[in-house]
């Protein structure tokens, strides 16, 4: 077993950090033992302590913004815009745990009244993801500690850098040490904390196959709780629309932001066949002027690489895959430098392929398919075990109607990205995509629980039957 980890930047090789692995058994059982103490602070203090935390990030703005581009290999203004919505996430939390979870009381009969309050469950474990390493963790941790759960954070393998700056930001605003634990490590510390004994609950972003496994994991454990976010085959659909220009920076916003390595990325395109030509062009002209390079680098790139070398060859092998199933290449995934995991954005044309692979290709791959009714546009987006992401391009508010109503998806928009999503909404999907324990502005549903007292004031009660006659 590896007793250190090592960081590297994906757009240099360089090493970045070195951490000890650490144990679940070490860091869930601090975590036991310090969560009471918390959730017994009133829930004021808890929101001020995140109200710090946020003042902490906005003060470290800079060197938090650099060390993400740098883990990440995403460009610098990528980077500052997840900082950004790591602090966005306190306010956006508060709101949502006052809206979700807030205190009711309902008057009854003879003075009593039933009451309805939250608890937290206790220790959770978060397990992050490597494309947005501090946001979409932070998106759990949050919410969490303002109901008063103590948390085990993983960081993804690949980002341990930026899970350790944030978690020195908490406890640098006052989140007690035992409240956030840090565990370092790869896969195998990542099963040890989902299989503890100690946790009360898993908040899990990444892969599918990862995502089933733990459902798997938690099938005879229904005492914790389980929310998974699980990615998807997202389709983004253009159809009778004059503005070509913009549909095709609509599809590339969606299908390569972020080299492609969003959950929330369009996969898939499928085209009116009677706007397939022009559109194909004009998508290809602005893909031509697409700058991918180093996150620091001027002019600043549009995307930087995929995640390290073994995700790059992996894209590579799957799009040579459709190649041998019969697509047909618009765009080759190029790969300049084969030391390092920087890839063009690629287009591929599966109209008709048989036995295509319904999987999630976290990378610049878009795969395109011509359609010639939409009836049969619904039918091909929908033809996906996933269901996290869908965006309509269209001028006719009729055909949304029916996109909206016929899709299977969490989030359908309209002449908006696939990965337009805002952090003050619910964020999840269905079938593969999730287990119907949507995040952000939800977030606070999976992290308390709520107790129903039926209360009065004083003991009143009286038998009036089935009593024998004194």
């Amino acid at each position: 077993m590896a007793e250190e980890l090592i960081s590297f930047e994906p757009a240099t090789g360089t090493e970045l950090a070195r951490f000890a692995v650490g144990a679940a058994d070490v860091e869930v059982a601090a975590a036991r033992e310090a969560w009471a103490g918390w959730a017994a602070r009133p829930l004021a203090f808890r929101i001020e302590t995140m109200r710090r935390f946020a003042n902490v990030v906005r003060a470290k703005s800079d060197a938090f913004t650099d060390l993400i581009a740098r883990e990440t290999g995403k460009p610098l203004w990528e980077a500052r815009t997840e900082v950004d919505s790591v602090v966005a996430k306190v306010d956006i939390s508060v709101s949502a745990y006052a809206d979700r979870t807030s205190q009711r009381r309902m008057e009854q009969p003879m003075g009593a009244r039933i009451a309805v309050r939250h608890k937290p469950h206790g220790v959770l474990a978060v397990l992050g993801p490597y494309n947005f390493p501090a946001h979409l963790p932070n998106g759990h941790i949050v919410p969490a500690l303002i109901a008063g759960n103590a948390v085990v954070f993983k960081p993804s393998e690949k980002t341990p850098a930026v899970g350790a700056f944030m978690v020195d930001c908490y406890r640098e605003a006052g989140v007690p040490e035992g409240c956030i634990r840090l565990l370092i490590g790869g896969p195998a510390e990542g099963k040890a904390l989902a299989e503890h004994a100690g946790i009360d609950g898993l908040l899990f972003t990444g892969s599918a196959r990862t995502g089933l496994a733990l459902n798997r994991l938690f099938a005879d454990r229904p005492e914790k709780i389980l929310a998974l976010e699980m990615g998807g085959n997202n389709p983004i659909v253009v159809w009778d629309t004059p503005d070509l220009h913009s549909a095709a920076v609509l599809v590339i916003q969606s299908a390569f932001t972020t080299a492609g390595q969003r959950c929330t990325a369009a996969r898939r395109l499928i085209v009116e066949s009677r706007l397939y030509d022009p559109l194909i062009e004009t998508l290809c002209g602005l893909v031509r002027r697409l700058i991918v390079g180093a996150p620091h680098d001027q002019p600043a790139p549009f995307m930087g690489p995929v995640i390290d070398n073994d995700v790059a060859d992996q894209l590579g092998e799957s799009f040579l895959a459709l190649l041998m199933r019969g697509a047909r290449p618009i765009r080759h995934l190029e790969r300049p430098d084969p030391a390092r995991p920087f890839l063009s954005p690629a287009i591929i044309d599966v109209t008709g392929m048989a036995e295509r692979p319904d999987i999630e290709l976290f990378g610049p791959i878009l795969q395109v398919s011509r359609v010639d009714d939409f009836d049969a546009a619904i039918a091909e987006a929908n033809a996906t075990r996933y269901g996290l992401s869908a965006s309509l391009v269209s001028q006719t508010p009729g055909l949304y109607d029916r996109f909206w109503a016929n899709i299977r998806a969490g989030i359908v928009n309209w002449n908006k990205p696939t990965n337009g999503a805002a952090s003050n909404a619910p964020f999840g999907g269905v079938g593969w995509s999730g287990n119907h324990r949507p995040s952000a502005y939800y977030a606070a549903d999976y992290c308390a629980y709520p107790v129903v007292s039926s209360e009065a004031d004083s003991a009143r009660a009286s038998l009036g039957v089935g009593l024998r006659d004194s």
